[in-house]
């Protein structure tokens, strides 16, 4: 049965890892892979996380399984972080959480729930989106379609375009968005347009499932919330798949959770009982490490005060790179405006250079990046942006 496969692509970013790695040109840039770097081109293990790793291991005494709902201690820690403390939905329980493992197994949980709710739910993404969410939200069998969203023009939403376009979704459609530092492109919608998004989710019923995946890294925890706690005390449903991997620095450890806010109490303990049968059914328990760090850290005032501070400095890194960035391509490349760079948020961002001039790029000057040029800004250091805007520009001349 099996010798019946046929070989399958090479996943994208996977097939540019290897790309990367395989090049022994000291000059290489990796712009390419989705995770947090120093200056030093290192992921670094926070510090609150080493020291919250260290307290977790020193007074664990089983490696039992939690649960399918995972550590309930992370859970609520968690609705606090992104929800914020006091608030509505909170304060009238009408929250459920449970772990998953990572933000994509959090997507995947909230795509099944609606496949169970209503098999032919439609999931409305942006153009583009991260690539992952179309396996992990398709995978369960559940219809895609596409809204307007990036302006390459501009490097900003198209915000009448995508807002059209919601106008004329049938109610109970469900609207993938991005919280904040929008993944691949930067741009954000700014609060005012998600004030006006919401006016267009109540009176055409929508279902909001919101990524949220870098909350810190963009303005500030609070303010990458801003869409989330909006549309969680305005509307009577939405659903929040949350990722520890970035802000935490947790990609190993596959640590994250799905919020559901719901009508009614009763509403939410019915929907857990379907969150878990469906745990249950993919992975039965979640890993219980990454989540018993993130919740050590939130319970202590020093932990939680550490990690604000760390996050604050990844944050800084990465806008500071953005507008160093665009004053080296303004030097290398006067006669094309760069300036949107600065102007979005988070890790990435669209170079906006063809697929031959991308190629290019890494077979000439060994700067590694997808095809659609998308670019992981924190891949940038003092020690290769200048030589990053001078190969840009040579291949731009080209």
């Amino acid at each position: 049965m099996l010798e019946r496969l046929e070989r399958l692509p090479i996943d994208p970013i996977l097939g540019l890892m290897g790309l990367f790695r395989a090049d022994t040109d000291p000059r290489k840039v990796d712009l390419g892979v989705g995770v947090y770097r120093d200056d030093q081109g290192h992921t670094p293990i926070l510090s609150c996380v080493r020291r919250a790793e260290q307290t977790v291991l020193g007074r664990q005494a089983t490696k039992s399984y939690v649960g399918p709902t995972g550590n309930i201690g992370f859970n609520q820690a968690m609705a606090r972080l992104v929800l914020g403390e006091g608030h509505p939905a909170l304060a009238s329980d009408r929250v459920r959480s449970i772990q998953a493992p990572g933000g994509c197994g959090a997507l995947r949980l909230g795509a099944e729930l609606f496949r169970s709710a209503q098999p032919e739910t439609v999931v409305h993404v942006s153009t583009p989106t991260w690539a992952n969410h179309i396996p992990l939200v398709s995978g369960c069998g559940l219809k895609l379609e596409r809204y307007p969203y990036y302006d390459p023009a501009t490097g900003g939403v198209k915000f009448d375009a995508m807002v059209g376009t919601l106008e004329g979704l049938s109610p109970r459609s469900a609207v993938l968005l991005h919280a904040s530092c929008h993944n691949p492109t930067g741009a954000d919608l700014s609060e005012g347009q998600w004030r006006e998004l919401l006016d267009v989710f109540k009176r055409r019923s929508l279902l909001p499932f919101i990524d949220i995946a870098y909350q810190g890294l963009g303005t500030g925890v609070a303010e990458d919330a801003f869409g989330v706690r909006l549309f969680c005390a305005e509307l009577p449903e939405v659903a929040v798949a949350v990722s520890c991997s970035k802000n935490f620095g947790l990609y190993r450890e596959r640590t994250g959770c799905l919020h559901v806010i719901s009508e009614s109490p009763t509403a939410g303990d019915a929907i857990l009982t379907h969150l878990v049968r469906i745990a249950r059914s993919i992975y039965s328990m979640p890993p219980d490490h990454g989540a018993a760090i993130v919740q050590e850290i939130l319970a202590d005032p020093t932990g939680r005060e550490q990690w604000i501070d760390e996050v604050t400095a990844m944050r800084k890194r990465i806008t500071g790179l953005r507008h160093q960035l665009v004053k080296q391509l303004a030097r290398s490349c006067p006669h094309r405006d760069f300036g949107f760079i600065a102007a979005q948020r988070g890790m990435f961002s669209f170079l906006g250079v063809d697929t031959a001039q991308v190629r290019a790029l890494r077979e000439q000057h060994h700067v590694y990046m997808t095809d659609d040029s998308r670019i992981n800004i924190a891949g940038l250091c003092a020690d290769n942006l200048e030589y990053f805007a001078q190969a840009v520009a040579q291949v731009l001349r080209n």
